[in-house]
């Protein structure tokens, strides 16, 4: 079966036996779980699929901390919450598309925004992110993909 180097994370049942794991992007859990520990399990896998990636392509995925710190290639910018949750929705797929509705639930869980707010807030974080490196390019009809881009 191909997983395409993502990360999966194994829900096992209790009194089952768990599997054996020999990829270091798989990882298990007993069910049920507190949600902190199914938490810390998805952020290390993710932190390995980022430090593969890194290894196999060369190329640096960005990391954005738990403040709202993003790293990339050895120089940081603070990002502002709502501007934060995006930025982890398109770090999460880097270099694929994103959907608008996916963005607008992740930057606002507790209600999304009209259009014009995303619109904003994406226009802000472009703006922001450039000097990194990064941009935020536009897949009409489709959603927001992250990518790195070469200096002017």
């Amino acid at each position: 079966m191909q997983h395409e180097n993502r990360p999966r994370l194994l829900l096992v049942e209790t009194g089952a036996i768990p599997p054996t794991i020999t990829d270091c992007l798989e990882d298990w859990v007993r069910v049920p779980s507190e949600d902190a520990d199914i938490g810390i399990r998805v952020e290390t896998l993710a932190a390995r699929a980022r430090h593969r990636s890194e290894r196999l392509t060369g190329a640096w995925v960005p990391q954005l901390d738990v403040d709202g710190v993003l790293r990339v290639n050895g120089s940081w910018i603070g990002i502002p919450p709502v501007e934060a949750r995006l930025m982890a929705s398109l770090i999460a797929r880097f270099g694929a598309v994103v959907t608008r509705d996916v963005l607008a639930r992740n930057g606002w869980p507790d209600g999304a925004p009209g259009r014009n707010a995303l619109d904003v807030h994406v226009l802000r974080l472009r703006r922001r992110i450039a000097p990194l490196g990064l941009a935020i390019k536009t897949v009409r009809s489709r959603g927001y993909l992250l990518e790195s881009e070469p200096p002017a």
